[in-house]
């Protein structure tokens, strides 16, 4: 690899995109004082597990909408709070560390940079990556046919996380030094219309924003996850003070999380569009049907097994490699091992 700095663009600042989304999270009158007042109130009123809101799929979704998820904690006497919305990883980390948040989903790749920011949390779960919905892709029509032809091109990505992880995987994988493509960084909420505008040749993803970008016909993979090899792990996080006061509920959450995650590999329509079929929040027959595959291709959660560590580990040294680490990213003091908790399912 060169040792020259990779050319980067930004077009909008990670530090904007954390601290719009933290406003977020935190949104529901959640100041650290009322984290305090709550906190004091557990006693008396029953355990508050905060968790981001699912919005309109998944098992969560579904959870919420049945009580499914209300009843499985209310055996450890908890309950559900859902504070903001799911997003990106690195701003849900920020408000676990500010106390606002008890657990969140995020990859590993984000988790590495987000753990060498003195982290108040540890993972308790991982799902094998999806390596159907996740990749590089470009236009339908493009002339971009290989990762080699990326040389000189521009590909968008999120800084730190899956999307910047599988473009230099792809490009280490091919032997192009980082430094040859150029690497515009973007939220990835706010992606598709660059990339629909062919403001920028290429675009790294995840199935989040791959499902509506190829169901539209305009897109398609030049690498998928699979071909990538990526070990971009999806992962859950609990904040530290939480999992020591309450582990029970902890077990509970993850007991519900990888049975549930069972069911919807077994029928991923059930747990698609769960509160509308209509707006901006829901799928189409196509962006489903093409859910409906990548689920039926994937994983539920599982603890963290001594393999999957060191996998985290290869992670980690590959981001202070392309120096997206300033330094290597020690995951081990952070995993908590929910399989040797009494009662976890697995």
């Amino acid at each position: 690899m060169s040792s020259r700095p990779p050319r980067r663009t930004r077009l909008l600042s990670a530090v904007a995109l954390a601290t719009a989304t933290l406003i977020a999270l935190t949104g529901c009158g959640s100041s650290s004082k009322d984290a305090k007042a709550s906190t004091a109130g557990d006693a008396k009123a029953g355990v508050t597990l905060r968790i981001p809101d699912p919005g309109n799929n998944g098992v969560l979704a579904l959870g919420k909408k049945d009580g499914s998820l209300d009843a499985a904690l209310a055996k450890v006497g908890a309950k559900v709070s859902w504070t903001g919305s799911a997003g990106p990883f690195a701003p849900a980390a920020q408000a676990i560390n500010a106390g606002q948040l008890d657990v969140a989903l995020g990859s590993i790749t984000s988790a590495v940079a987000a753990l060498g920011q003195k982290p108040s949390f540890k993972l308790f779960g991982a799902t094998a990556p999806d390596l159907a919905g996740e990749g590089i892709l470009v236009k339908s029509d493009s002339k971009i046919h290989s990762i080699r032809d990326l040389v000189g091109k521009k590909v968008a990505c999120s800084q730190g996380g899956t999307s910047e992880y599988l473009l230099l995987a792809a490009l280490e994988q091919a032997g192009i030094p980082a430094d040859k493509v150029e690497r515009v960084y973007l939220r990835a909420d706010q992606t598709a219309p660059v990339f629909a505008a062919g403001q920028v040749d290429a675009w790294a993803t995840w199935a989040t924003y791959s499902v509506p970008a190829l169901a539209s016909g305009n897109a398609r993979f030049l690498a998928d996850g699979r071909a990538l090899g990526s070990d971009n792990y999806s992962v859950w996080a609990v904040r530290n003070a939480f999992a020591d006061k309450h582990p029970e509920v902890i077990r509970a959450f993850y007991a519900y999380l990888h049975e549930a995650g069972t069911k919807e590999i077994a029928d991923p329509a059930a747990y698609i569009n769960v509160f509308t079929d209509s707006g901006p929040t829901a799928y189409g027959a196509e962006p489903k049907r093409i859910q409906v595959d990548f689920t039926k291709q994937g994983a539920t959660v599982e603890p963290i097994r001594p393999a999957d560590v060191d996998r985290f580990g290869k992670v980690a040294k590959f981001f202070l490699d392309q120096k997206v680490t300033p330094s290597l990213v020690d995951v081990k003091p952070h995993l908590l091992d929910v399989a040797s908790l009494a009662g976890a399912t697995g």
